[in-house]
């Protein structure tokens, strides 16, 4: 396995497996209830609205909007400061902790509602990562 970054990265369980390999295919995988229809998100054995545990993954749209954030100003592992930690609502519904990329790091670029969609950035050969930008970037 090449490894192409420092920053810390996540490792994949049985429960994450899916998610992680739809990452690799850039394509961004929720899970849905198969029982009640439900869509959620982090990936886990059962559905968080009614329990039922026949679940299955469901492929997002990978649209978003801009729901919170803060600006770190302090490098982290493999991450040059600014940036920004944010928290995304996707389209279908589930909220999702990313980073926001290809904009200025910045209250006035970072505007909440904003609309985002998912740019996946290859880490390794394990693992790529879900990262949100805004729509109309470049």
């Amino acid at each position: 396995m090449s490894e192409t970054t420092s920053r810390l990265l996540p490792r994949p369980t049985p429960e994450t497996a899916h998610f992680w390999e739809g990452t690799r295919r850039k394509e961004l995988l929720l899970q849905r209830c198969v029982e009640c229809e439900h869509i959620y998100f982090p990936p886990r054995p059962f559905c968080p609205c009614c329990s039922s545990q026949n679940v299955a993954p469901h492929a997002a749209s990978g649209l978003a909007s801009l729901l919170s954030y803060v600006i770190s100003a302090k490098p982290a592992p493999g991450i040059e400061a600014p940036y920004s930690i944010a928290v995304v609502e996707l389209e279908e519904g589930p909220t999702m902790m990313t980073n926001v990329i290809n904009c200025p790091q910045t209250p006035e670029h970072l505007v909440l509602d904003m609309p985002l969609r998912v740019s996946f950035v290859v880490q390794n050969d394990e693992i790529t990562l879900p990262f949100f930008e805004p729509r109309d970037a470049e």
